[in-house]
């Protein structure tokens, strides 16, 4: 099963700001790192993915609920916001497909009798350590 989503572009903000590092000439002149801002709770999406998003423990979403992508890879204004929207829509399309839930399974009893054995051995070493009584 897959989440359909759609984003609006009146419910994405971008901005165009002066990428970090080494730039050249244009370096102080040119804006061409994109800054998106995309606030999940007053978004368009399902309740069930604005949830798991909130859930979500990732650096790009603050606090407040607001997603925050910066994109400086290219050195065009056009392909960063471009790529903005991209890793936007990938953590999205991430947690709109639902984990599938975890089915608990038991050890064979081969792998616990394995496991016993080396703790019985580990400990004979271990004890074998102790003062030695004269």
């Amino acid at each position: 099963m897959t989440n359909h989503f759609f984003l609006s572009p009146d419910e994405i903000e971008i901005s165009a700001i002066r990428a970090q590092g080494a730039g050249g000439q244009n370096v102080n002149k040119v804006s061409n790192a994109v800054h998106l801002r995309f606030d999940i709770a007053a978004s368009s999406l399902s309740e069930d993915i604005r949830a798991r998003l909130l859930a979500l423990h990732d650096h790009r979403i603050s606090k407040e609920g607001v997603v925050i992508i910066k994109a400086q890879k290219f050195r065009s204004l056009e392909k960063n916001r471009a790529e903005a929207l991209r890793r936007l829509e990938e953590l999205i399309e991430r947690v709109a497909a639902p984990q599938k839930a975890r089915r608990a399974t038991r050890p064979t009893r081969a792998s616990v009798t394995r496991r016993l054995e080396g703790k019985a051995r580990r400990a004979s070493i271990k004890a074998a350590r102790g003062k030695v009584s004269d």
